[in-house]
């Protein structure tokens, strides 16, 4: 407990230099400009200066919004689709609704986002044209951290705490939030004082026992997908459940996906494999690889690389997958797809067995059903009598060059966290919200057996801004 009488030090303490806590920042800053009094806000972050931005400064942070920057209208009923129902779909209405506004809102601060950097045919699902060309930030995240940065730095009432840590919450005598106990590059701790606290500063991806306590077997073969996923330690779960937190979100999901292993490059990710075939290290198919569009599967993929297949396997395409227009713009790797005249001297650079590869592709080229290979929609042209069977852009793997590319699977978030209302506020399990505590972002939990996505990003900005304004007519007084 703190003592109740002393003079907080800031109006608002953020944790965390995302996307997150960083709209949560600037947009405090904005509604308390003119007041009488300056207001005063803290930015705590784990990483040097160099470094800041956390998982938002490498992603590419694609948006799932139609040319008027309104979202996907379907997706708040996707994500109850997929969840069972578990999922908070008024939550997901308040993305809906906030798009648009939120958009703007960084735009308005030198964040362009365009609508031409990702060009496969058949994205975000055959049926909604709106949808098939996701928009994003141009530069990616590191355009919102560098941005949104910027600002709060030229703003005199904002102090920015690199290299410093968040150890606990503390509070006043009746439960109200008051600031933060943390710790410095020196090793030494010292407690920051303030109104409100938002805890911003992701899931728990980057904390090995973490991960291990509720992922489970195995996730300790879990590369990260990006270095400043290394800061996300967990530090608002922790802190938020040791006041009587509620939390949300399935906490032995993840949303993995498949990457290059030949490269170190951040978010080197395949995405245009429909057309192709997964095979893992005894050149067996595992997965339907066709079954829906990229978006709706690649999640899935990574996930059964890493929890069934021993964290390896390879894509295995040929001509007609590379005579899709954009094709190769959708693997994100700094290394090109090997490439070859035949199956075996493909297997030879990829170091797989070359006979077992052969078999596989012969027996699955049997397989193909009669239709017409459309790579622009949902074809329906599967597989016959083969398991698992491919439900679409099943056509055989018969034509020089053939291309393929060794992959494993990186985690990117964690979907269990905490649990907050639709303002931000952090709430106990009796929906009660714990006075002075706010949490937004992927330290929020949400998604349960499958993240439709394009959306972290995005949630991330809107429930900062919310979680910032609540504070602030708090404050007002």
């Amino acid at each position: 407990m703190s003592d109740a009488t002393t003079q907080p030090r800031y109006d608002l303490i953020v944790v965390g230099f995302g996307a997150a806590g960083l709209s949560a920042a600037l947009t405090y800053a904005e509604a308390t400009e003119g007041r009488e009094t300056p207001a005063r806000i803290a930015i705590l972050e784990r990483s040097s200066e160099e470094d800041r931005g956390g998982a938002t400064r490498w992603t590419g942070a694609f948006l799932r919004i139609d040319e008027d920057k309104q979202l996907d209208t379907d997706w708040a009923e996707h994500v109850s689709r997929v969840s069972g129902g578990l999922a908070d779909i008024e939550y997901c209405r308040t993305v809906e609704r906030e798009t648009k506004q939120t958009l703007e809102f960084v735009e308005k601060h030198g964040v362009e986002i365009a609508f031409e950097h990702f060009p496969l045919p058949h994205t975000f699902a055959a049926g909604r044209p709106s949808m098939a060309k996701p928009a994003s930030p141009r530069g990616g995240g590191a355009s919102i951290v560098e941005h949104l940065g910027s600002a709060l730095e030229r703003d005199p009432r904002v102090d920015i705490h690199y290299r410093t840590e968040a150890l606990r919450l503390t509070t006043t005598e009746d439960g109200t939030v008051d600031g933060v106990l943390v710790r410095g590059s020196d090793g030494r701790t010292r407690r920051l004082t303030g109104r409100a606290v938002v805890l911003a500063c992701g899931g728990f991806q980057g904390n090995p026992e973490m991960l291990a306590r509720y992922v489970g077997e195995k996730a300790c073969d879990l590369p990260l997908i990006a270095p400043g996923i290394t800061n996300n330690r967990g530090d608002a779960l922790r802190m938020a459940l040791e006041l009587g937190a509620d939390t949300a979100g399935q906490f032995d999901g993840i949303h993995a996906e498949p990457v290059d292993t030949r490269t170190n490059k951040a978010d080197s990710v395949l995405y245009g494999f429909a057309t192709g075939i997964f095979v893992n290290r005894r050149m067996e198919r595992f997965f339907d690889e066709g079954r829906d569009t990229w978006d709706n599967t690649f999640e899935h993929v990574g996930y059964e690389i890493w929890k069934n297949q021993d964290q390896e396997a390879y894509w295995i395409a040929d001509a007609k997958t590379l005579a899709i227009p954009g094709i190769m713009t959708s693997l994100l790797s700094d290394v090109p797809p090997e490439q070859a005249d035949t199956l075996e001297e493909l297997a030879g650079k990829l170091g797989i067995d070359a006979e077992a590869l052969e078999k596989t592709v012969a027996e699955f080229n049997a397989a193909v059903g009669p239709g017409e290979f459309d790579p622009t929609r949902l074809d329906g042209k599967a597989t016959v009598g083969i398991e698992p069977k491919k439900s679409n852009w099943a056509t055989p793997l018969d034509t020089a060059p053939f291309i393929g590319v060794p992959v494993t699977s990186a985690i990117c978030f964690t979907y269990g966290g905490v649990r907050t209302d639709l303002h931000g506020r952090v709430v106990t399990p009796s929906g009660t919200a714990i006075p002075g505590l706010y949490a937004a972002g992927e330290a929020t939990g949400l998604f349960y057996h499958a993240y439709p996505p394009a959306t972290s990003v995005l949630r991330s900005l809107i429930f900062g801004r919310l979680a910032a304004h609540h504070a602030a007519a708090q404050h007002q007084a």
